[in-house]
């Protein structure tokens, strides 16, 4: 379609703006909303800072008052139309006399799509399809879920020029730069869930935590998602004037105060079944105190911690593992048919972490070396047996066993039932191989050290590849340098058939 020039920038800016939500949303979509007056300035702005916060068309129209009478707005996913503990979007925009809505993508849940058509039937012009890929790419993991009822995966790994993962003799500590792992952190702390093997576990015994190495850095302080095509690349740059191919718009800000978590009273449902993560297994984003009349753009929603995920088809998990220590939620997935009383071996008693805290770990997929490296990020509260951070539950679950491993289609769809949105898989080059064969890889992020091995383990395991026809081919949507090592980010071509 034709996207009439002058809905370009404005449908740009809300993309970037849904951005802002990225690791903190879910298991609710990000959402950017743009509204313009009737004169075509910017009234108002605002996107979906986190679940159980107030929808991103709540905060731009609060901000837009009664300039938004009139006027445009563009969301970049389709205003929901769900009645829960608030009204719906798509009411909201019509009591505030909004003219014109313009839309990015269709909401593909049931339960909130039709906003688009209590529009239509009440006069507003409605617009659909604006700017689609890009938005679609910032939403990517929640439109995955979604659309395929499972998390999104991104398998990531560290290599050296020549593909080596680690030397014959099994060590890896550091292939990549103190800057590519201080990025690794980053990218964990806007997951849901954070996936290894039970190789991995044996042979490394990593902690799986999100460690960013600043204070306080998290999915918040990550002001762009890695990928996303005409979004800029440098942290804090959030003004989208002069990007080439976008038109400048009288009166579109870089940042305002909407960009920030509104202090429009109340809770706006755009909150799919699923749990927080931090949370126990079966707590929902209803069970979130949400926002609240008197809280203020600062305020932000209790910290979130990824899910850790030990892939176990045995349950061989030892109960000393670093992924018991209680400093993160974790779930032990094992096969149905697993010998029983695993359950006693695992799990920790009611009200205790599974096992004691130890010394700062590795990452994932690199073995034990004696001392760490000058500059690599500890756990925060762990120094001088300190621990400052809750106890979680360790869970278990059963899933049906596919070949020598799991069914990790199986897998995917028990982490969905749990609110899971989107998967971080590291650690492993079986289990990866495992992932890429059953074409469950929805993006690859690979670190790449200007570096050369000859020998040694490769990144990744058998896929299940056994002449070139059959070669999984991707497509590149960034490289950039990560201190001395580059950053590739890719994702699988689209294969007939992976879509409902």
């Amino acid at each position: 379609m034709e996207i009439p020039a002058e809905d370009v920038a404005p449908m740009a800016r809300a993309v970037e703006l849904a951005g802002r939500g990225h690791g903190t949303t879910s298991p609710n979509p990000v959402v950017g909303c743009v509204v313009l007056d009737s004169a075509g300035q910017v009234a108002g702005e605002g996107f979906h800072a986190y679940a159980g916060g107030p929808h991103a068309e709540i905060v731009a129209l609060a901000q837009a008052g009664e300039r938004a009478k009139g006027g445009t707005a563009y969301v970049t996913l389709e205003p929901c139309d769900h009645t829960g503990r608030t009204g719906p979007c798509s009411r909201a925009l019509l009591d505030a006399g909004v003219a014109r809505v313009v839309i990015a993508v269709p909401d593909p849940t049931p339960k909130a799509a039709g906003g688009a058509a209590r529009l239509r039937a009440h006069g507003v012009e409605v617009t659909s399809g604006v700017l689609a890929e890009r938005a679609e790419r910032v939403n990517e993991e929640w439109l995955t879920y979604a659309r395929l009822g499972r998390p999104h995966v991104t398998w990531k790994f560290a290599a050296t020029l020549d593909g080596r993962s680690a030397a014959e003799d099994g060590t890896s500590q550091w292939i990549t730069s103190p800057e590519a792992r201080a990025d690794v952190h980053r990218l964990r702390a806007a997951a849901d869930a954070i996936v290894a093997g039970i190789g991995t576990v044996l042979a490394d015994d990593p902690r799986l935590t999100a460690r960013p190495s600043t204070p306080g850095e998290g999915p918040a302080g990550v002001s762009r998602v890695p990928g996303v095509p005409g979004i800029p690349s440098v942290p804090g740059i959030t003004d989208i004037q002069g990007i080439q191919g976008i038109p400048s718009v009288p009166g579109l800000p870089g940042d305002r105060a909407g960009d920030r978590p509104g202090d429009h009273p109340g809770d706006h449902p755009r909150d799919h079944p699923g749990n927080h993560l931090g949370d126990h297994p079966g707590h929902h984003a209803g069970d979130h105190p949400g926002h609240h009349p008197g809280h203020h753009a600062g305020d932000r929603p209790r910290v979130r911690v990824p899910l850790r995920v030990v892939v176990d088809p045995d349950g061989r998990t030892p109960p000393s593992a670093r992924v018991l220590d209680g400093q993160a939620p974790t779930l032990v997935a094992v096969a149905d048919d697993a010998r029983t009383g695993i359950e006693t071996d695992l799990l920790p008693a009611p009200g205790r972490a599974a096992a004691p805290p130890h010394a700062p770990d590795r990452e994932a997929g690199e073995p034990s070396a004696p001392g760490r490296e000058a500059g690599e990020p500890s756990a925060p509260g762990r120094e001088s047996g300190e621990s400052s951070a809750p106890a979680h539950e360790v869970d278990l679950v059963r899933v049906p066993r596919r070949g020598a491993g799991l069914d990790l289609e199986a897998l995917l769809r028990e982490l969905a039932a749990r609110g899971v949105v989107s998967v971080f898989l590291e650690g492993g080059p079986t289990l990866a191989g495992s992932f890429v064969g059953q074409g469950l890889v929805d993006r690859v992020v690979a670190y790449v050290a200007p570096a050369l091995l000859g020998s040694g383990r490769a990144a990744l395991g058998d896929a299940g590849v056994r002449t070139i026809g059959e070669l999984p081919r991707l497509t590149f949507d960034e490289i950039s340098q990560i201190g001395p090592d580059l950053r590739l980010i890719a994702r699988p071509n689209p294969q007939p058939g992976r879509e409902k």
